[in-house]
């Protein structure tokens, strides 16, 4: 059982070292069911190293991760299913078509028949490319190969999606259909954690951001807050 008024992710200490570097120095946030987060920060700033370890890639040296009320070390399964995840580096097959890696990806996730035939479906009209499914994946923009790679995390429809830094590469276009389609979810009740590096996209889109630089949370709050909080220390 789990507590419906808990977090939907929540973060205790969470901290990586690499040797003698600290990539991320130890992290708490909490997530609440159905906000939008944007985790902003710049380049090298830790986003992608804490991520990874939010979604269980990477082990981390310090701290603790619960998502939707599962521990990521002593219920890993359960935690991870309750998870989608959006990474930055393309995770597709360029030879497939769109539903044949949905369909592998499905697999992977434990749907079979006629379930993953409607999920299937389902992740391809969000993502707009339902009328080029059965294309080779090479044959996609790179803005398509982004919108393909947010389906492939929304197929097992998570109660948690984190995208890291989703429109990387994209032209006007897709950005703009990425956007839509994270709105969309959002509007329907799904948690999602969004980094960027970009303060126009956290603006556009979340309803409270947390800032990270240096491998630590500087600040967090709503948009308006976070500007009022610099205006006064002008």
């Amino acid at each position: 059982m789990t507590d419906a008024a808990a977090p939907a992710l929540s973060i205790r200490g969470l901290g990586k070292d690499y040797g003698d570097r600290t990539a991320v120095v130890a992290i708490d946030l909490d997530v609440g069911r159905g906000e939008c987060l944007g985790l902003l920060g710049p380049n090298g700033a830790g986003k992608t190293t804490t991520i990874s370890m939010i979604c269980g890639v990477t082990t981390p040296t310090r701290g603790r991760v619960v998502i939707a009320g599962h521990d990521l070390i002593t219920a890993a399964r359960d935690a991870k299913a309750r998870l989608g995840l959006v990474p930055q580096d393309l995770a597709l097959y360029e030879e497939l078509s769109a539903t044949q890696n949905l369909r592998y990806f499905g697999a992977l996730y434990g749907l079979r028949g006629a379930r993953l035939a409607e999920r299937i479906g389902w992740a391809l009209e969000v993502v707009g490319l339902r009328d080029r499914a059965g294309d080779p994946v090479r044959r996609y923009s790179g803005g398509m190969k982004r919108r393909l790679n947010l389906a492939v995390g929304l197929l097992h429809r998570p109660e948690v999606l984190v995208l890291d830094e989703p429109t990387v590469g994209v032209d006007p276009q897709s950005r703009n259909h990425i956007f839509e389609t994270v709105r969309a979810l959002h509007a329907e009740g799904m948690t999602v954690v969004y980094t960027s590096h970009y303060m126009e996209e956290v603006e556009a889109l979340c309803d409270r951001v947390a800032i990270i630089d240096g491998g630590a949370i500087v600040a967090t709050g709503t948009i308006r807050e976070l500007v009022a909080a610099h205006a006064g220390t002008g």
